[in-house]
């Protein structure tokens, strides 16, 4: 059976900000901050220090101006639904007690309406959506179409950003700090191999490259292959090749030509330069 949707999202759940009506006024509680708990279903992981002290510091000078919304857990104690960056501040602030609307929320109501509140206010990056989307396709059974229908974007959409999770995690972390973006993400899940798939990325961040620059090389490189099984290259050196590939811990290709050559020796980050510079001039 289809779920139910959320029909208006948050407008429909939280009163707007600025003075209270009488009619809101009831639904709000003054709870003290000790007794509100994490939301464990919350997408978000990182929040910017710079920006929560702005928060607090404007919290501090005019109050809370919107309530967060919680579900109770017993003992005295609730659970956060929406507003982590809003109770992170008030505790910044040094707010003993915080305003709070408690609603009955089951698991799955609670994540995705942390969900579409980050998504509404602030965008996650694309692995904490990747995650999230992944939750509640999985956890909660919900179909993509119902993820999109939720959520307000596109079923290809979902199905893109749920597949960053199939990639490696140093990957999946170069994505979640920005140094990669989205559309390299996907130019690199057209590749199958893991080592083929982190060596791209590491040249992606390396050199800067661009989408489409990094386009060209997966393309280049699920050709490539084919290209050496046909006219394998026949090495004049292979013995010494492997010492010194045992000796810098990379891979080193040594070149003949006519008067003399040339050595090819790789390396995939500035700290992996930096080691091998250490080693060859030691």
């Amino acid at each position: 059976m289809e779920k139910r949707a959320l029909g208006k999202g948050l407008e429909a759940l939280l009163p707007p900000s600025g003075p209270k009506t009488q009619a809101s006024a009831g639904d709000i509680q003054q709870l003290e901050v000790q007794y509100i708990l994490p939301n464990r279903y919350q997408p978000r992981r990182e929040f910017a220090d710079a920006d929560l002290a702005e928060l607090a510091k404007s919290v501090k000078q005019n109050g809370l101006l919107q309530p967060v919304l919680v579900r109770r857990k017993g003992d005295g104690f609730f659970e956060l639904i929406v507003g982590e960056r809003r109770l992170r501040a008030a505790k910044l602030a040094g707010l003993k007690s915080i305003p709070a609307i408690v609603r009955n929320s089951s698991d799955e109501q609670a994540m995705e309406l942390a969900l579409v509140e980050n998504l509404q206010r602030k965008d996650l990056n694309p692995m904490e959506a990747a995650r999230a989307y992944h939750r509640l396709l999985h956890e909660f059974g919900f179909t993509q179409d119902t993820v999109a229908q939720r959520i307000g974007k596109d079923r290809s959409s979902i199905a893109n950003m749920a597949r960053l999770l199939n990639l490696p995690n140093e990957i999946q972390q170069l994505v979640e700090s920005g140094l990669l973006s989205t559309g390299h993400a996907k130019v690199i899940l057209g590749l199958t191999k893991t080592d083929v798939q982190l060596k791209l990325a590491r040249q992606i961040v390396d050199s800067q490259l661009s989408v489409r620059q990094a386009e060209k090389l997966a393309t280049s490189r699920q050709r490539s292959p084919k290209a050496k099984r046909s006219s394998p290259r026949l090495k004049p050196y292979p013995d010494l090749e492997e010492k010194l590939q045992r000796r810098l811990g990379t891979r080193v290709g040594i070149m003949k030509s006519r008067s003399g050559g040339k050595i090819i020796i790789e390396y995939f980050t500035p700290t992996d330069l930096d080691r091998l510079i250490d080693l060859l001039l030691e």
